[in-house]
């Protein structure tokens, strides 16, 4: 309890993602490349024999972190702190770990692995997420809703209907995600600079084997793309792309707990509120928006962070600096883990979000008569009478209805002030008939059904294999 802990371990993150960027995860890694470069290496010729191999492989999990501590305090190299500590449990093996490489080889296709598996960690997340979102969309397409424009009453909409806008958001996110692990390459094998000069004397200037070496490296680590051309490491902009696509998510999970939050003031739709939640210290009557503000909370760090990396990106030297390290430790791991912590409290919104139909309605019918005034000015003008005219007494009686709700706190009472007004020739029981908020929802259902078949639905379909997700708040 005397020293830091990062929030992101002790309180939000899920254990998945934690694992894959734990130290085991990372130095595990180094460990398989390497195997993997000597194997290779041996198929290439080299003097590598099958029992230094083995060894490698019998000792890959057995990692002295102590050890490899007192190395780079030694050295002040993290990575011949480990080539050392790896050496010391398969000394047959010592003289060709690392043949070749340079320390990017270990660290940037690691880390590139991290991100290819930390993406698809989100991506299920994200994909369950999309699931609750339509089902939600669909169980309230038909329920009619204000809509709001400035945050003032305007047309109706849906419930349904809008939780299609927050969907099309994570539509755009989920099409960039699966873009960018297409397009994800590999470092490969590179050399110091990029220009491969050791593997030259150690295949005696064969290139083929060079890039075979590289090709065939990077499909074992799952790579079918690798990059053509790098300095010592891979472009860093592939970690401002890949922040800014975290920032992304966040931005939209940050936009939908910003009208969650407002319809929960509103006591419209409130996110699940567990049997002993408290509220409030001080007010036990209150019912926080906490997962919403959670989100917002660590979507605001998440967004913070993509100047970070871009900044990394722009201000790399020649074929490479070391300004980068300190910043990727930071940045990229606490990215994912943040947006890993606010898809798992999105999908626990969803799986308990609450709607209440009556308090909607309370909101609607404040509003509606207001909304119906275009209707009875035309209704008027078919009954024969004069635009202008008809517009400036319903000006009048609007104004009156204002003042009672406004200023005396009354109901609005427009429509019975049309209803009594003599001089109108409309059909007033028509206008009660008229006054149905399903009848000013425009095409919002049917908008809402296109959309689920034929935008999010072949999402889900794609992905079905990734639906089903246990998404229970750590705190």
């Amino acid at each position: 309890m005397n020293s830091y802990k990062n929030p992101l371990e002790e309180r939000y993150s899920s254990e998945e993602m934690l694992f894959n960027f734990s130290h085991n995860n990372k130095f595990q890694n180094w460990r398989k490349l390497w195997i993997a470069l000597a194997e290779i290496e041996k198929d290439l010729g080299l003097e590598i024999t099958d029992e230094q191999i083995a060894e490698l492989k019998a000792n890959a999990e057995n990692i002295d972190y102590e050890k490899a501590a007192e190395y780079e305090k030694k050295f002040r190299h993290d990575v011949m702190a480990h080539v050392h500590t790896y050496g010391d449990v398969a000394p047959s093996a010592k003289g060709i770990i690392h043949l070749g490489a340079t320390s990017a080889f270990v660290g940037d296709n690691t880390d590139l692995i991290q991100i290819r598996d930390g993406l698809l960690i989100l991506k299920k997340k994200l994909v369950n997420v999309m699931k609750g979102l339509s089902d939600f969309a669909i169980q309230y397409k038909d329920l009619p809703t204000l809509g709001f424009t400035h945050f003032q009453p305007a047309q109706l909409t849906t419930v349904g209907k809008r939780a299609t806008l927050w969907l099309q958001s994570l539509v755009l996110d989920i099409e960039e995600l699966d873009f960018f692990l297409e397009t994800l390459r590999f470092r490969g094998v590179k050399g110091t600079t990029g220009t491969a000069a050791s593997f030259l004397e150690l295949f005696n200037g064969d290139y083929s084997k060079v890039k075979h070496l590289d090709k065939e490296l990077s499909k074992r680590f799952g790579f079918e793309k690798v990059f053509g051309v790098s300095g010592q490491t891979y472009d860093r902009k592939i970690d401002a792309k890949v922040v800014a696509l975290l920032g992304n998510i966040a931005q939209s999970a940050h936009k939908f707990t910003n009208d969650l939050r407002l319809l929960q003031n509103l006591k419209e739709i409130e996110e699940p509120f567990e049997k002993n939640q408290i509220g409030s210290s001080a007010m036990a009557y209150k019912r926080n928006p906490m997962r919403s503000e959670r989100i917002g909370a660590l979507a605001k760090y998440v967004m913070s962070l993509t100047t970070s990396s871009a900044m990394v990106a722009s201000t790399q030297w020649f074929e490479r600096t070391l300004d980068d390290s300190a910043n990727k430790r930071l940045t990229i791991p606490q990215a994912f883990l943040a947006v890993d912590a606010i898809l798992l409290i999105w999908n626990n919104i969803m799986n308990g979000i609450v709607v209440y139909p009556n308090r909607i309605n309370k909101h609607i019918m404040e509003e509606l008569p207001f909304m119906a005034t275009e209707y009875i000015i035309m209704e008027e003008v078919k009954a024969g009478g004069d635009r202008q005219e008809i517009h400036e007494v319903i000006r009048v009686h609007s104004m009156e209805a204002s003042k009672k709700v406004k200023v005396e706190g009354k109901e609005n009472d427009l429509i019975e002030r049309i209803l009594n007004d003599d001089s109108l020739k409309l059909d007033k029981s028509k206008l009660k008939e008229v006054l149905d908020p399903k009848n000013f929802i425009g095409f919002a259902p049917i908008q809402t059904e296109e959309f689920i078949k034929n935008e999010v639905q072949p999402i889900l379909d794609e992905n079905k294999d990734l639906i089903g997700l246990e998404a229970d708040l750590k705190v």
